[in-house]
């Protein structure tokens, strides 16, 4: 909130200066009135203090007792405490910023939940220990952002607003001997500092009168704490999606107010200036995601787990204004381009070269948004891993062994880790790669593996001896569960990154080769290992360096500034222990203070029809095909993250009714109790959304974005504008209420898709014509949802977003996608194909011959488009002639394309009903 204060957008009083006497209603063992008596203090606000009982209603239009409350000198009423603290301290001349804003966002949505639930732990029930968790993670954020802090308060080095809120909405639990918090030294060391003034000592005790929380019982009582689900913990989907959030006449009135203040002055979304780099006083974040082998084609589960999560967060950073840089890049060295080479009869570099512009090009179609999109086949990368290699050397992390390794006779080669496969030692699955098990994660060495064998010519491998260095992790391991401790304390890791971490330093770590027996990779710069090349797991990381190096020479701003930048790394589940057990080490080692990571974000496999994708098999969609399906990608990048299988968007129709009733412009809008109600919930789902996404929950977010489209459809749904507006003069400014209020969550809609779907979302506001800073308006802060289409805005032209799938293309698209046909039904078609067709057969065989895919497919797209018109004019209730012409010339489409993919298209018009 950057143009007027918190007090402004809960009440609407523009004035800020008093013009009275105040008076301050109280109520004994309120823990809430401890926050406002001790900002009354601090401000030396001048104001009458009355003590009324828990059901005394001092505030008129609410049905219900509510305090503290602030009586102005207006006759308007304060009911928020943290907003009568807000207004107490702007009256003073301490005015309000963004950072004590934002701190007091975090207290009412975060913070008071788990005091609340805490406190009736605590008072009620006796359950210390149970409180104490609940307060856990809220407590733990608190100390990992005081410790970051440089000043003695949460903002600066005077206390603000913000710390009388948080300080006196901990007060009763902290001040609790029972309550058993932790150690947490910055968020002691800033309670006493708070406590200690006089202001704050003497608000406690006027509150709780010596009793401690035994004073807040009849309060407690009457107020029972909400249990809501905590959708930005790694809950299942469905306890996330099923719960429902119980709006309070406090929540549902700010709700409305702020909605009713309309769009103000907002910053838009700077253009990105290249190179993107680090800034003062800026959220810095470095993002980055998993170095897709070069070798091949990706497919979904590729661009899911190392690409596509990655921008989404990068989409949302650089509309919430975080200075965001995202790189990524083809891992091109390794044994895995040497065969791919050796398939295709090129050099690895031309491999390389090819698979790298077909990677960049699908990635492109599917809208992913790289700062920069490079490639580990540098001179920066061979400049950077030779630098860390010998750092690594010279401070004594690297060990010199002889080895066995296994070695094909029939290739005649030491084999890769990955191109062996085998039983695991440990668990006993059969598919085991030679660095690791993907079932178990347990670390293996390649000649522990049973029943090896090669995975190019399928040959029994044997066991020799070679000499190589290894990255001698157990001289790291202390330095290195002390970052991690920090690292997943303080940081976003995703459990499945947790647990995988976990399983890897359970049994203590052990040396790990970082050369190999290769030719194409970068070289060993050591006299003695001239002829090998760094493992790939060594290597391939370090090209995050790389790549950021031939992006700009200024890439040590972002890599070597850890009190700077924060670091968010994307990847599937397998990659996790090279990124948070090897590279690490590998940095922590070089000691040239590297950006390590702080957030880790691993993404489980996907895949299709619950079998693994394979290229060989024709099993999955892979990045070149899904382009010729000719579905936009957006469909794929929402029903990638989402676990339904559509989004609903009746909500559009609300533009259409604009158009058709209104004239194309907005109606005016007379807020009821139902209408405050929706934009309440709305509001509060907005709110969760970026509270999830803030903490990287992707697919939970998405959850939000369909409750909101849920709730809103919903409204529509009950209040029939299509019809109120054929009503009398109430029926109709009825229906234009409803309009306008669902063209604007529509207009939300817009803005919390755009992280995942980009083009789709940018169309909506086009049909909208909403204005350009909408967007950051709404996602600013903590989340505000804001009435951006006002009564009179002009809208343009709403049609359908997406063409419908047909049952018959899906099935198409199954066969399609779903590997080739076991022997026997082969067989089976073949004996078909065989069998003397009948008159009828014989007649599609001979339109058979005429078969014409490509016109097919163009067809395909042209029935799509007239079907989605044909549904627009029905939506619209064009006149009947209009749609039976527009359905003439589908039906004419439908029997070309019938023709196109030579099939008959009689029967089909035969369906056709009996006049």
């Amino acid at each position: 909130i950057k143009s007027h204060c918190f007090f402004c957008h809960i009440t609407g009083v523009k004035t800020l200066k008093c013009q009275g006497q105040m008076k301050l209603y109280i109520a004994d063992g309120n823990p809430h009135c401890i926050k406002v008596l001790a900002a009354l203090e601090l401000t030396g606000g001048k104001c009458d203090t009355e003590v009324v009982s828990h059901e005394e209603k001092v505030v008129p239009h609410f049905t219900h007792p509510v305090s503290p409350a602030l009586l102005l000198p207006d006759g308007q009423h304060l009911f928020s405490p943290n907003s009568i603290c807000q207004y107490l301290f702007d009256i003073s001349g301490q005015k309000a910023t963004d950072a004590t804003n934002q701190w007091l966002e975090w207290e009412a949505t975060n913070l008071q939940p788990a005091v609340l639930q805490s406190l009736h732990m605590v008072a009620l029930q006796g359950k210390h220990v149970e409180a104490a968790a609940v307060m856990k993670e809220p407590l733990n954020w608190l100390e990992q952002s005081l410790s970051k802090n440089n000043t003695p308060f949460l903002t600066a080095e005077a206390v603000s607003v913000a710390d009388v809120v948080l300080w006196a909405a901990l007060y009763p639990l902290l001040s609790d001997s029972g309550f058993d918090a932790g150690e947490l030294r910055s968020v002691r060391g800033w309670f006493q500092r708070v406590g200690g003034l006089e202001a704050c000592q003497t608000a406690a005790r006027r509150v709780l009168q010596g009793k401690g929380v035994e004073a807040l019982k009849t309060f407690l009582q009457k107020h029972p704490a909400t249990q809501t689900p905590r959708r930005d913990s790694p809950t299942n989907a469905t306890e996330a999606e099923d719960g429902e959030h119980v709006m309070t006449v406090e929540e549902i009135e700010e709700a409305a107010q702020i909605w009713s203040e309309g769009l103000k002055a907002s910053p838009a979304v700077t253009e990105r200036k290249h190179p993107v780099l680090p800034q003062e006083g800026k959220r810095n974040v470095l993002l980055t995601s998993a170095l897709p082998y070069v070798n091949n084609v990706p497919h979904l589960g590729n661009i899911i787990g190392c690409v596509l999560s990655a921008d989404v967060f990068a989409r949302y950073g650089r509309l919430r204004g975080w200075n965001l840089l995202y790189i990524c890049g083809t891992d091109e060295y390794g044994t895995a381009t040497e065969n791919k080479a050796r398939e295709e009869g090129l050099m690895p570099q031309e491999i390389c070269d090819k698979y790298h512009a077909v990677h960049a090009d699908i990635y492109q179609w599917f809208q992913i948004d790289f700062d920069f999109f490079g490639r580990t086949t540098t001179e920066r990368q061979t400049e950077i891993a030779q630098d860390i290699f010998w750092r690594l050397h010279e401070r004594g992390f690297l060990l010199e062994d002889t080895v066995e390794q296994l070695r094909c006779e029939s290739c005649q080669r030491f084999l890769a880790d990955r191109f062996v496969e085998g039983e695991c030692p440990h668990c006993r699955y059969p598919e085991a790669r030679g660095d690791q098990c993907d079932k178990c994660g347990r670390l293996i060495n390649a000649v522990e593996l049973r029943n090896p064998q090669c995975k190019v010519c399928k040959e029994t491998p044997v066991i020799r001896s070679s000499k190589h260095l290894f990255l001698n992790l157990p001289k790291l391991e202390d330095e290195l569960e002390q970052w991690l401790d920090k690292s997943t304390g303080s940081g976003d890791w995703t459990a499945n990154a947790r647990h995988i971490t976990h399983s890897w330093l359970r049994d203590g770590l052990k040396p790990r080769c970082i050369t190999r027996d290769l030719r194409w990779g970068t070289p060993v710069p050591h006299e003695e290992y001239k002829e090998k090349v760094f493992y790939v797991w060594f290597d391939a990381p370090i090209g995050y360096l790389s790549i950021t190096a031939n992006y700009t020479d200024q890439w040590e701003k972002w890599w070597k500034n850890p009190q700077q930048v924060e670091l968010y790394n994307f990847m599937a589940k397998d990659n996790v222990p090279f990124h948070s057990v090897v590279f690490p080490c590998s940095l922590l080692g070089a000691q040239d203070n590297y950006t390590l990571v702080n957030h880790l974000i691993a993404t489980e496999y996907l895949n299709y029809e619950d079998t693994k994708f394979s290229k060989s098999r024709g099993v999955g969609v892979f990045g070149d095909m899904a382009k010729d399906t000719g579905i936009p990608s957006d469909f794929y990048l929402l029903c990638t993250f989402s676990s339904h299988q559509s989004c609903c968007w009746s909500l559009l129709r609300a533009g259409m009714f604009v158009s058709k009733f209104f004239d194309g412009c907005v109606p005016e809008m007379l807020l009821n109790e139902d209408d405050k109600r929706l934009i309440a919930e709305v509001h509060w789902e907005l709110k969760q959304y970026i509270q999830l996404l803030d903490k990287v929950r992707i697919r939970d977010a998405l959850k939000c974005i369909l409750n909101i489209s849920r709730h809103g459809n919903q409204y529509i749904q009950v209040n029939e504008p299509w019809k109120k507006i054929k009503g009398g003069d109430g029926d109709r400014q009825r229906a234009g209420t409803v309009t306008g209020v669902s063209v604007n969550v529509a207009c939300l809609l817009s803005v919390v898709l755009e992280p995942y779907m980009p083009s789709v979302s940018r169309t909506i506001r086009q049909q909208l014509q909403a204005p350009p800073t909408c967007v950051s308006a709404m996602l600013q802060n903590t989340g505000t949802f804001i009435c951006t289409l006002p009564a009179g805005h002009c809208i343009g032209t709403v049609s359908p977003l997406f063409q419908k799938l047909e049952n018959e293309q899906i099935e198409v698209l199954r066969k399609r996608f779903g590997g080739q046909q076991p022997e026997e039904e082969s067989a089976k078609v073949k004996t078909r194909v065989e069998t003397k067709p009948s008159a009828g057969a014989a007649q599609n065989a001979s339109v058979n011959v005429n078969a014409d895919p490509e016109r097919a497919k163009q067809l395909t797209a042209l029935v799509a488009e007239q079907g989605n018109k044909v549904r627009g004019l029905k939506a619209q209730k064009a006149e009947q002639s209009v749609i039976d012409e527009a359905v003439e010339a589908l039906l004419d489409l439908k029997k070309q394309l019938s023709l196109a993919e030579g099939k008959n298209p009689e029967p089909a018009a035969q369906k056709r009903k009996k006049k």
